[in-house]
């Protein structure tokens, strides 16, 4: 495990015991922990968390891909106590110079059309909010999102979430109708030349460099969508993520979503890019995941990573949309809130100062090649894919079935990492998919030590078996 110069408090909490009876009594039972024995956290250090019993675990996951610059980052620890000190919550009917320079300072990132913020406290929140304004401008009803999408768990959001295993059997999906997903590793099209990214699935295809064949197939199932399911000329938009987050880390083939665009502009709707978790250099290539499709976006909605952990969301959008609000009173209680703000203003300073968005690209293209090496060595790790420090790993039971691991294989090796040290999320709607986003703060070493950690486990796997 690589050096770390810190030393944890000593835990002086409950009991882990009576922690357990507290969450069967007390917490609603729809929240599930990882792992077999839930972790009892502690204490967070930049990319490493520590336990009640004071066991350090490298955060590869970066708490659902939210803690963009490190636990407990000192710069933001200091600015939240100063800001503490001197007003920690003024809502918007009164005026503070945090919000104004936020305002600023985020809209300074993204292309020149993208100039009136509204601040909210989750990505759900801004997702909503987005397809409120989508609805309102055009004055159409029809959404357009992408199977195995997430986009949030709100009653409004959840019609726009196209995995069953987040949905409830109630009715949330009016006027949301869900695209065929452009996933090039197990859809119909696909193959080697398809992704904007270090690693390729191991997939033949006829794509050139500068044709996809796979881009042009799985546009002619959008374009059917538009012909026989939404109103000729009226849709109110589309959302979509630039990578596909909960879904697997799902990556687009290259040009689909320029194309997608143009059809939703030439059919009266505005185009959401959802960047939740693509969002603030995790890329590396580019500050924002849109950027690397090549497309501007009528309205971008972001979270997670803008507060390192603080709830904090926003929507950005044009001065002509945001008019739209003006229609009727709207109003957010804490969204925007000098705390927040200021908050907010300093992960942006951190990540320009600290160069993060390039240690993203430096650190997770290394790490793409080093896990696609264990994709060539062990038979189950199916696919690689992903930019900067936004990575999945898709474990198979065979590589040309793409046939899911069972859960109880998945479990076994997921666990294994957690004991030797490496925290790793999970996701893909068969819960096969290895997810990496850890703080953007991770270094060689650590990227290093995860592949030592994941290629051991497969190993054991294999030799238990």
């Amino acid at each position: 495990m690589p050096n770390f110069n810190f030393s944890p408090k000593i835990y002086e909490g409950l009991h882990y015991d009576s922690i357990q009876k507290i969450k069967n009594t007390n917490v609603v039972p729809c929240i599930q922990q990882y792992y077999k024995k839930p972790l009892l956290l502690h204490q967070g250090k930049m990319q490493w968390l520590f336990d009640s019993e004071g066991k350090r675990y490298l955060d590869m996951f970066g708490g659902i891909v939210t803690v963009s610059v490190g636990h407990c980052h000192p710069e933001i620890n200091k600015i939240a106590h100063e800001q503490i000190e001197t007003l920690w919550h003024s809502t918007n009917i009164y005026q503070h110079t945090n919000l104004y320079q936020y305002a600023e300072k985020l809209t300074s990132t993204l292309p020149s059309h993208l100039k009136v913020v509204y601040i909210v406290n989750s990505g759900s929140e801004a997702n909503d909010l987005a397809l409120f304004l989508t609805r309102l401008y055009t004055g159409n009803f029809e959404i357009i999102s992408f199977r195995n999408a997430y986009h949030g768990m709100s009653p409004y959001m959840m019609g726009t979430t196209s995995l069953s295993t987040w949905r409830y059997n109630v009715p949330v999906s009016f006027g949301v109708h869900h695209a065929m997903t452009p996933d090039i590793y197990k859809g119909l099209w696909g193959g080697k030349h398809c992704r904007d990214s270090p690693v390729q699935t191991t997939r033949n295809c006829n794509c050139s460099t500068f044709k996809c064949e796979a881009t042009e197939n799985y546009y002619k199932q959008l374009e059917e969508v538009f012909k026989y399911s939404v109103p000729r000329s009226h849709v109110a938009g589309l959302i979509a993520e630039s990578i596909q987050g909960v879904g697997g880390i799902v990556h687009f083939p290259k040009g689909y979503l320029q194309k997608a665009y143009e059809l939703v502009h030439t059919n009266g709707g505005l185009c959401i890019a959802d960047e939740v978790q693509t969002g603030f250099g995790r890329t590396g290539d580019h500050f924002w995941g849109f950027q690397m499709h090549g497309i501007k976006p009528d309205i971008v909605t972001m979270a997670k990573g803008i507060g390192n952990g603080f709830p904090m969301a926003a929507v950005v959008t044009t001065s002509e949309i945001a008019k739209v609000l003006n229609y009727s009173s709207h109003f957010n209680t804490f969204g925007g809130n000098p705390l927040a703000c200021s908050i907010g203003l300093k992960v942006l300073d951190i990540i320009k100062n600290e160069n993060m968005q390039y240690n993203s690209k430096h650190v997770g293209t290394y790490l793409l090649l080093e896990l696609a090496k264990l994709r060539d060595k062990f038979e189950c790790v199916g696919d690689v894919r992903g930019k900067g420090l936004l990575i999945g790993l898709e474990l198979v039971k065979n590589k040309s079935t793409c046939e899911p691991l069972g859960a109880s294989d998945f479990v076994r090796i997921w666990e294994d990492c957690k004991t030797m040290g490496v925290l790793i999320g999970r996701g893909g709607f068969n819960g096969n998919v290895l997810r990496f986003a850890p703080p953007m703060c991770i270094t060689m070493e650590d990227a290093k030590f995860t592949v030592e950690v994941l290629e051991q486990a497969l190993l054991n796997y294999y030799n238990k078996n």
